[in-house]
């Protein structure tokens, strides 16, 4: 299971992260951290961490270098004691820039909100999308959690 600890919990995040794992098959208990910026405060975050002075949309940041079970014995510095969980690492989203593409791309606040989520959720857990091979994994894999919640385009 992925818990999600933010400062605004969500059902839709819930949901997302719940779904997630089952496609993924992933076994153990996890943790993610979730934060909402603004534009500027994503921009300045993306400047200090990316080197890219720009605002955008969603932003992750990996605690581990491999994924495998959750377990403490898989992961003796990334296991968090006191929630009984693996840190994955976070991710922030900017609800402005969600709510306009949204609307650019013709579909929900909600879609496009669950989407930026699982993004990250899946840069967290090692997918990525430099080449077209591993775009077109990732892109399956977001797809296939989004339909399973009966999020789409």
């Amino acid at each position: 299971m992925i818990n999600i600890f933010t400062s605004e919990p969500e059902e839709l995040f819930d949901k997302v992260a719940a779904s997630a794992f089952e496609t993924l098959k992933l076994s153990g208990d996890a943790m993610v951290e979730l934060v909402f910026y603004n534009e500027q405060e994503i921009r300045e975050l993306n400047l200090q961490t990316r080197g890219i002075d720009k605002s955008t949309d969603v932003l992750s940041y990996p605690n581990l270098d491999e994924i495998k079970p959750f377990a403490r014995e898989n992961y003796p510095f990334d296991f968090d004691e006191e929630t009984n969980c693996v840190f994955l690492g976070s991710i922030v989203i900017c609800e402005q820039i969600a709510k306009l593409q949204a609307q650019e791309y013709g579909h929900s606040v909600v879609r496009e909100r669950a989407y930026l989520f699982l993004h990250g959720l899946l840069h967290l857990l090692g997918y990525d999308h430099m080449d077209e091979a591993d775009k077109k994994v990732m892109r399956e894999k977001e797809e296939a959690v989004l339909s399973d919640l009966g999020v789409y385009r």
